[in-house]
């Protein structure tokens, strides 16, 4: 028997019992939808918080007074650190030989207005004069400010969006002036929109020299200190080294003990991010694992009750010439095609939920994630078909024709 002649054999085979067909599929649809909705959110929540939640480049080093903080012992051990400083900013800058530039920024959170509008809680971000292609900073309109104005504290500032509709509605803010603490700022720059990551606006925010930041809003000196290897990606472990050593040289670290500050980078928090979704992602696979389990199951099952439903076909098709391996090619191809149809169905409902959910969780559907759906389907068809069609060819002829 040809492929051709058995598909259309099995495809017959399959139309005859239609609702059957499609409860033996459940199963098999309930658990590809599974695998195509968790891995198409997964993939999507790690692109958001690749390109909006990290707004470093690849090859940005940080170096904090907080590293990645997994538990509360390690929170309380990292706050008896001394703070990393502006100062320490500056000797790195003037050491390093494999740095190709070194930046800070200071955070800081205070009221601000421009005539009868006022934002109560807006995010300063004090930052030195490069940081605009470290952190990708974008900016919709005017400039972001100089080497000399970060130098001399000049009270100038690029604002989010967010910060635009409240205190300049419906008017161009560049040029105008908004005041911190009565102290007037500015506006130099409208940074592009980010939108919400994670519920926090990230356009309610304004940045400002570094110096103006210490100098006029408080009075810490503890910064963030970025870093970008002259080498780039390839660089950027010596770079580390680095900088640890003379982090450390200037601290008077005792060789055996422990750095004194956290290193962050865009790599550490993506590794930290999909660590935190494995557990999620294991659990949904070992589900989806299950209704598999029970699909090929229920698969086998009916498969088996065809055997014995079609015992005279297959004692007829065995007097007319079709071996053993024609009859198990053929049970073999129905139990695939069945649980290929349930792949199908299986892989547009979890698009269809991966959609949905994307109306509040980014998810991100590919054409390899259904390809994937399929492929588990079918491998799942063929092992739950091995049984049954092996069961079928081994129907003696006689016996199938002599069968009520």
């Amino acid at each position: 028997m040809g492929f051709r002649e058995l598909l259309a054999v099995a495809l017959q085979a399959l139309q005859r019992h239609k609702l059957r067909s499609f409860l033996t599929l459940l199963g098999v649809i309930i658990g590809v939808a599974t695998v195509v909705a968790v891995v198409s959110i997964i993939s999507g929540l790690n692109g958001y918080v690749r390109d909006k939640v990290l707004n470093l480049n690849p090859d940005v080093l940080v170096f904090t007074k907080y590293g990645i903080v997994r538990s509360r012992a390690e929170f309380i051990l990292q706050r008896k650190r001394k703070p990393v400083t502006l100062r320490e900013a500056r000797l790195i800058e003037r050491e390093c030989r494999t740095c190709g530039a070194v930046g800070a920024q200071v955070n800081h959170v205070d009221a601000i207005h421009a005539g009868r509008q006022k934002d109560p809680d807006t995010q300063i971000q004090g930052q030195t004069a490069n940081m605009q292609s470290m952190l990708r900073v974008d900016l919709e309109a005017g400039r972001f400010f100089s080497p000399i104005e970060e130098e001399h504290a000049t009270a100038v500032a690029i604002i989010g969006g967010e910060v635009k509709d409240q205190l300049f509605p419906g008017v161009n803010p560049i040029g105008r002036t908004l005041y911190v603490r009565g102290y007037p700022v500015r506006v130099i720059g409208l940074a592009v929109r980010k939108g919400s990551v994670l519920g926090q606006d990230q356009d309610n925010v304004i940045i400002t020299p570094i110096t103006f930041v210490q100098k006029i809003l408080t009075a810490s000196d503890e910064v963030s200190i970025y870093v970008r290897p002259r080498a780039g990606l390839a660089g950027i472990d010596a770079t580390q080294d680095e900088v640890r050593t003379i982090l450390r040289s200037l601290r008077k670290t005792p060789y055996p003990a422990d750095d004194p500050f956290g290193i962050l980078g865009s790599e550490a928090f993506q590794t930290l991010w999909k660590s935190l979704t494995a557990g999620a992602f294991a659990l949904m696979v070992l589900i989806s694992g299950i209704s598999l389990v029970v699909g090929a199951i229920v698969i086998a099952n009916i498969m088996f009750v065809s055997v014995v439903e079609r015992t005279r076909e297959i004692g007829v098709r065995r007097a007319l010439g079709a071996k053993r391996r024609d009859i198990r090619r053929q049970f073999l191809l129905e139990a695939a095609l069945l649980a290929s149809a349930g792949g199908i169905v299986g892989v547009l409902l979890g698009a269809l939920l991966a959609f949905a959910v994307n109306q509040v969780f980014p998810a991100q559907v590919r054409l390899s994630f259904a390809l994937l759906g399929v492929g588990v389907a079918v491998v799942t068809g063929v092992l739950a078909g091995l049984a049954p069609s092996s069961s079928a060819a081994r129907v003696a002829p006689i016996e199938a024709l002599r069968f009520e």
